[in-house]
């Protein structure tokens, strides 16, 4: 199942995609007999994105003949998660690009908070504060489940689904001092969710997935997900072993590469079987794009 927010009236509900386009989740309430939340976080918070999944797939039929919205106006997946882990330096050609060692024993892990989430579509802004950010396009994991201790074996278990993220990075402020690494990594518009949560049926195997970063429309590095350091297990363990993870934390598990960006450009997340995460990039220093 894939799962899309959209925007209505400044409304923002999940939909369905069907072999006709999305269909809200609240045509199904308004339709039929089910009762479900409208929107992802709340289908996640309740435990309830399972029973929706299971209605889905004895309703194909009739979601397919649904009225589905063919042009809506996307949202970020939700914009209020509990936590959102980034995992710096997972790819060695990343950490190559730097000039710096891939973390050994541990990853390194740091946290975003929630205002740094926008959605497709929306403007990455470069800060005043900045004069080198870059742009990561990411594989990101949602959990599903309230969790401590998952052994690595079964870290499917606790997994709603995996998106596309472009994650950014305010790299001169980085390289001032390594403990600046929380700063530049908070601003607004420095975490991009979305468009869709794609439920782990959906992927043959993770560890096959290739991950783009793409800025301008060439294809600035891509890696395969398999070539992590520490890959997508590891890090669902390694973190509820940290702290108890609940439903909608994200994980953001690291790039192939990140791309300097600069006013007026357009940066993209690609990976395969996804749909492509899109934004456009301003300067504040300079005003708004044309």
């Amino acid at each position: 199942m894939r799962l899309t927010t959209i925007l209505d009236d400044d409304r923002e509900q999940t939909a369905i995609r069907t072999a006709s386009g999305l269909l809200p989740v609240a045509w199904i309430i308004q339709n039929t007999t089910q009762g479900f939340p409208e929107t992802t976080f709340e289908l996640l918070q309740a435990g309830r994105l399972d029973e929706l999944q299971a209605w889905a797939d004895e309703n194909t039929a009739l979601l397919d003949e649904a009225p589905a919205l063919s042009d809506p106006t996307i949202g970020p997946i939700y914009r209020n998660p509990s936590k959102i882990w980034g995992i710096g330096l997972n790819y060695r050609e990343h950490a190559g690009d730097l000039d710096e060692a891939v973390p050994e024993g541990l990853p390194g892990s740091f946290n975003k908070p929630a205002t740094t989430i926008i959605g497709p579509g929306d403007t990455i802004q470069i800060p005043e504060m900045s004069e080198a950010t870059t742009a990561e396009a990411e594989l990101g994991i949602v959990i599903g489940k309230t969790c401590k201790d998952v052994p690595r074996e079964d870290w499917l278990s606790v997994v709603a689904g995996f998106t596309t993220i472009i994650d950014m990075t305010a790299e001169d402020i980085l390289r001032r001092n390594p403990r600046f690494l929380t700063l530049c990594k908070s601003f607004d518009s420095f975490f991009v969710f979305g468009p869709e949560l794609v439920t782990p049926d959906e992927i043959d195997d993770v560890l096959a997935l290739n991950v783009t970063t793409v800025h301008n429309g060439k294809s600035h590095a891509t890696n395969l997900v398999s070539n992590m350091t520490y890959p997508p297990d590891y890090l669902v363990a390694l973190h509820s072993q940290v702290m108890t993870l609940l439903p909608g934390d994200i994980i953001s598990t690291g790039t192939p590469g990140a791309a300097p960006i600069s006013h007026g450009d357009r940066v993209e997340c690609h990976i395969d079987g996804f749909q492509p995460l899109v934004c456009p990039v301003e300067d504040l220093k300079l005003g708004a794009c044309a």
